[in-house]
């Protein structure tokens, strides 16, 4: 049930790429143009993540659920009768995508209370299910545009995601494991973790300043926002913006990049299914290896490293111009994304602690919405001006590594901290050592 949740928004967002092709046809639209769907609705679903997670927290996840099941179902319904594509923004774009969101945090969110000890692989099969929506379904809406054209395709999927409904009804109340996380979050507010707030936060603004900046200060060092204080978390932070701006592409244009190639609509489709499946291999391996002892304490570098190696997919993806040269990028680059995916909970939960967790995963959604808003036009008009995809492969490969290149600086920077913080204690608690006044000597 959770896996089904998990897999609505990144399977339609994978599907967009088959449908891409048809809305441009079908409206005579370029590239730039019928790219936009996909941006409104990866910018919608991460722009409204916040909200999903305020109507979980303060009503309940049953409720956001099933209200999101019933946005994004009508969404899709209203897009199977569009008659232009400012019509497609607003049904599959916004509305469905603010249905997305609903289900989305809160789901994510759920996973870490049902789980502690396991909690990477807990939220690698949980993500599991977009590489299963990606694998089994990518093939069956191609196979439903030839059979019903892309307005039949639509209407099937709609019903398909009202199911999601009918999964938010069935989330089982856990009383005993929201205490518990209430105990650890108890824990974490006695034990504040290594970079705590009151020490790394600037000083508070004087009595004089503004009322405003002073309410903002209190909801900062107070509220359920104090983790952006942390500079941790906005070298995080920084490093989510390029990976958005990065990641989205290769889903929205492996699909024209194949046709652009000669490749068959059959084997274009397939490469998302590939994709989809190592996905899954990725969610899960990545998880369980992650909750390994000796990787357990390393799974920020783990995550930069599957950042890296989807960055350099990306950049060599101009010089793949067959089927059988294609199949090993979408292996390589869907087994990363699904380890990224799987470990942004995780990592963001070992910044934040657990406290924050849900408030912080809704801030991380939030920043990924411009990113996706602005990223596959950019990538369209790259097309359009250029007349191929190299340009569109070649930014996303730079901000993929770049995106890896700023956490492995913010990685070294809070090591070396910690280090000089070590060192200036031992050499102070030395230094009391040597200043104390001898032991009496017996006369």
């Amino acid at each position: 049930m959770m896996r089904m949740m998990m897999q609505q928004q990144p399977f339609f967002s994978a599907c967009v790429s088959i449908f891409f092709v048809e809305f441009q046809a079908h409206f005579g639209a370029d590239y730039a143009a019928t790219a936009w769907i996909h941006s409104l609705l990866d910018c919608s679903t991460m722009l409204c993540a916040p909200v999903g997670s305020l109507v979980g927290s303060r009503c309940s996840g049953r409720a956001a659920v099933v209200a999101g099941g019933l946005l994004a179902s009508c969404g899709l319904l209203l897009s199977s009768f569009a008659t232009s594509l400012e019509m497609l923004y607003f049904s599959a774009g916004i509305l469905t995508g603010l249905g997305f969101a609903l289900c989305y945090t809160p789901a994510i969110a759920l996973v870490g209370c049902y789980f502690q000890r396991r909690k990477a692989l807990a939220y690698g099969v949980a993500m599991s299910g977009s590489g299963i929506g990606t694998f089994v379904l990518a093939p069956v809406v191609q196979m439903l545009i030839e059979l019903y054209s892309w307005r039949g395709a639509l209407l099937v999927l709609s019903a398909f995601v009202a199911n999601l409904c009918v999964c938010g009804a069935l989330l089982r109340p856990i009383a005993l494991q929201e205490e518990q996380c209430g105990d650890i979050s108890q824990q974490d507010v006695e034990k504040p973790p290594k970079d705590s707030v009151d020490l790394l936060a600037p000083p508070p603004p004087p009595e004089s300043s503004a009322p405003r900046l002073r309410r903002m200060w209190r909801l900062l060092s107070c509220g359920e926002y104090r983790f952006l204080l942390l500079p941790d978390f906005l070298g995080l932070a920084v490093s989510f913006l390029f990976l958005a701006s990065g990641c989205s592409l290769p889903f929205v244009y492996l699909v024209p990049y194949a046709l652009s190639a000669g490749i068959s609509h059959q084997h274009a489709a397939f490469l998302m299914s590939i994709l989809g499946v190592i996905d899954i291999v990725g969610n899960i391996t990545f998880g369980w290896l992650t909750d390994r002892r000796c990787l357990k304490p390393h799974r920020l570098a783990c995550y930069v490293f599957s950042v890296g190696m989807e960055g350099l997919c990306c950049l060599f993806t101009p010089l793949l111009c067959s089927f059988p040269l294609l199949v090993p990028f979408a292996m390589l680059y869907g087994y990363f994304d699904g380890a990224y995916v799987a470990l942004i909970p995780v990592v963001t939960s070992d910044v934040v602690g657990t406290t924050y967790l849900s408030s912080a995963l809704g801030v991380v959604y939030f920043l990924h919405a411009i990113p996706y808003l602005v990223s596959p036009p950019i990538g369209g008009w790259l097309v359009d001006v250029t007349g191929s995809y190299t340009a569109t492969f070649l930014l996303s490969g730079a901000a993929l590594l770049a995106s890896a290149v700023i956490l492995s600086a913010v990685t070294g920077i809070r090591h070396c901290r910690h280090r000089s913080d070590s060192v200036l204690l031992q050499s102070s608690e030395n230094c009391h050592q040597g200043t104390r006044a001898p032991p009496p000597q017996p006369v």
